[in-house]
């Protein structure tokens, strides 16, 4: 995003959190119905024109949206999706992702309310790899002639009962309602925003081995004194890594694998 999209996104992320800081709020319902809101303004491209006008008043989008919404969804989902489109946008999909993302982040509210945000980021994860190593589900999932029930009723099969009802939630949104993403770009936005809730960064670690909990610790230890910040771990494991460890942060690679040795020294010895 942006400029003025991203000053609008930012203010509203603290309302939410002033707001979901209140346990009274139910979370995982507000998650529900700024969903409903994202779903309506994606199928609704002249709606979302109309709230994001800058030749209209914040306040008249702001009563038109209480007036669309008032009796659909609580009054909390109303008043962010008021100040929402009281902000100025610099361009209309913009508002869209903004009310998805606040959806996403309430559902991650009410899972480290639960204590079980942890949980969440280690599904998120394992699903991603569980989709990147299995193609004929991946084609079912994102498949453009299956219906959005249909996925719908897949994941619940996949995953009900067997992962956390937030995880379940949210990859359901993802995959029925795409919104011209890919799977796994809507993944990884998915498990960054879990690592946000808690201010952590995500490292994705390969190794050859699993790793004891010592190593776990000592390596969440040094990449956090690092970076600066805490550091959550998805751990993978690849035996083509031939021993020691990869480490993905962001777009930063620390490689310190045997095969990433062998294919240096390789490279020196051709030149």
């Amino acid at each position: 995003m942006n400029g003025a999209s991203r000053e609008a996104l930012a203010a509203a992320r603290e309302r939410l959190d002033a707001l979901t800081d209140n346990t009274s709020v139910d979370a995982a319902k507000l998650a529900e119905e700024l969903a409903s809101v994202t779903a309506l303004l994606h199928r609704e491209v002249s709606l979302r024109r109309v709230l994001t006008d800058p030749a209209q008043s914040g306040e008249s989008k702001a009563e038109l949206a209480a007036r669309l919404l008032g009796g659909q969804v609580g009054g909390e989902a109303i008043d962010l999706v008021s100040g929402l489109v009281r902000s100025r946008w610099s361009q209309s999909r913009d508002l869209v992702d903004s009310v998805e993302e606040l959806a996403n982040t309430a559902d991650l509210t009410a899972a480290q309310r639960g204590g079980n945000l942890d949980d969440v980021e280690d599904e998120l994860f394992r699903f991603g790899r569980i989709v990147g190593s299995d193609q004929e589900l991946r084609a079912a999932l994102t498949s453009r002639t299956a219906t959005a029930s249909a996925k719908g009723e897949l994941l619940r099969s996949l995953l009900g009962g067997k992962a956390q009802p937030v995880t379940e939630r949210i990859i359901v949104r993802l995959v029925t309602q795409p919104r011209g993403r890919s799977l796994e770009a809507g993944l990884d936005s998915l498990s960054k925003l879990a690592a946000e809730r808690r201010d952590r960064m995500v490292a994705v670690v390969t190794s050859a081995v699993p790793l004891s909990d010592r190593q776990k610790q000592r390596l969440g230890d040094a990449l956090a004194k690092l970076y600066g910040r805490q550091m959550h771990l998805n751990l993978d494991v690849d035996p083509a890594v031939l021993g020691g460890i990869s480490v993905r942060v962001g777009d930063e690679i620390i490689n310190g694998t045997v095969a990433e040795r062998l294919e240096e020294a390789t490279r020196r010895m051709a030149g």
